[in-house]
């Protein structure tokens, strides 16, 4: 019983060293990339260097930094957002700004080239069912 137990420990031992082999790359005729233990016959192969293990030990990375890079990441974000909802605020007031205007004054006048133009009722009747499309659509 003794000697299975010491050939497995040996046997568990030395697998990691065949495991740590070297591992030969090569391009067949037809293009195509192969990897193996043991070089190919009549070919060129290039020996694949793999990277070795830490020995001491491993570092974590800086915490700080990271947390600190999604502060700064989050606050700009709510920079933007803040922005588009004080922009989104003033289009709404001066949305219904103009809603009150068109739906209070029948005789409203714009400015075409230079020349003012008077509004028909059908043209102040389609600006205000824009208007309250928009509002509805944009400020709720």
């Amino acid at each position: 019983m003794r000697t299975f137990f010491f050939t497995a420990c040996l046997l568990i031992g030395l697998s990691s060293l065949c495991m740590a082999g070297q591992i030969y790359t090569w391009i067949d005729g037809q293009g195509v990339t192969h990897f193996d233990a043991q070089p190919p016959q009549g070919q060129e192969a290039t020996i694949v260097v793999t990277p070795a293990l830490p020995t001491g030990k491993p570092t974590a990375p800086p915490r700080r930094s990271v947390i600190g890079d999604q502060q700064a990441i989050d606050n700009t974000v709510k920079k933007q957002v803040a922005e588009q909802q004080a922009q989104l605020k003033t289009f709404c007031e001066q949305a219904r700004n103009n809603l009150a205007q068109l739906q209070n004054n029948p005789r409203l006048r714009e400015d075409i080239d230079g020349e003012m133009r008077r509004l028909t009722d059908q043209q102040r009747q389609e600006r205000i069912t824009e208007v309250q499309r928009q509002i509805k659509d944009n400020c709720q």
